[in-house]
């Protein structure tokens, strides 16, 4: 099974600048490009992410695999090198959004076991936000 990727779309629907920051439950499995960053006012920012290469797909086609995208309103003005972890610490008056995504693998007819875009021809798996009709790319607005 060869490696494959995906694309998110992260929507900033505030007139604040929002930082944010993208986990996974499997880091050593998954590359999160960018993991963190800004998002401008009334602006969007692409998030790809990309599996790595595994032996063999699951028989079931199941993944525990989980992401994280929190994010936070941050100073205006700033930039990807302003964020720090501490910007995400829930505390008392501080609002940290979350969204919890997970991994579904997308069985398809061609010799690759997961598909994006026919045209394209590339391998991937969508990212899944726990209701059964929506796969990204989606926009997750805050």
């Amino acid at each position: 099974m060869k490696q494959s990727s995906c694309s998110m779309q992260l929507a900033n629907k505030t007139d604040r600048y929002v930082a944010f920051k993208v986990k996974t439950t499997n880091p050593k499995q998954y590359c999160v490009r960018p993991n963190i960053g800004v998002v401008l006012p009334g602006s969007t920012c692409d998030v790809t992410v990309t599996m790595q290469a595994q032996r063999e797909a699951p028989a079931d086609l199941q993944c525990k695999d989980k992401f994280l995208v929190q994010s936070v309103a941050a100073e205006n003005g700033a930039a990807t090198q302003d964020i720090s972890a501490a910007m995400f610490n829930k505390e008392p008056g501080k609002v940290v959004d979350e969204c919890k995504l997970r991994v579904i693998y997308v069985p398809t007819s061609s010799p690759s076991p997961f598909s994006e875009d026919s045209e394209q021809g590339s391998s991937a798996r969508s990212l899944e936000n726990g209701t059964p009709n929506s796969t990204l790319p989606q926009s997750v607005s805050h």
